[in-house]
């Protein structure tokens, strides 16, 4: 390979590491501030159960959002009720919906604390 190659293939690798950071991380510190193992984040389905636990949904949401089209509007509820479990309105939402990646890290590394599923 010739330095140019390297140079080109560099940056690519760089976010390929950092995207997943950046999923993966707040969500591990949202989970710690709800009083989950932030482990459970990164493991498959038993994330999203956990993530109704914490918003305060039943377990069988889990299949709602497994149906097309209704999964959209269970999920833009279940992000509605992430931000109010961790005391934000609903503009935050919005945020949370359309630019995760800024929100999402706002949400678990600021000020923010977690006042129970549902903001209740």
């Amino acid at each position: 390979m010739n330095v140019l190659t390297l140079l080109a293939i560099g940056p690519f690798q760089i976010l390929i590491i950092l995207i997943p950071l950046l999923i993966i991380l707040p969500t591990w510190f949202l989970y710690k501030k709800a009083g989950e193992p932030g482990w459970a984040s990164i493991v498959p389905f038993y994330s999203t159960l956990i993530w109704l636990k914490i918003i305060g949904k039943p377990w069988y949401w889990l299949i709602l959002f497994l149906i097309p089209y209704v999964n959209l509007i269970f999920l833009i509820w279940a992000t509605n009720l992430t931000s109010k479990s961790y005391g934000k309105e609903e503009g935050f939402t919005f945020g949370l919906i359309f630019l995760p990646l800024i929100f999402y890290p706002i949400l678990a590394f600021g000020s923010s604390k977690y006042v129970g599923p549902a903001g209740k």
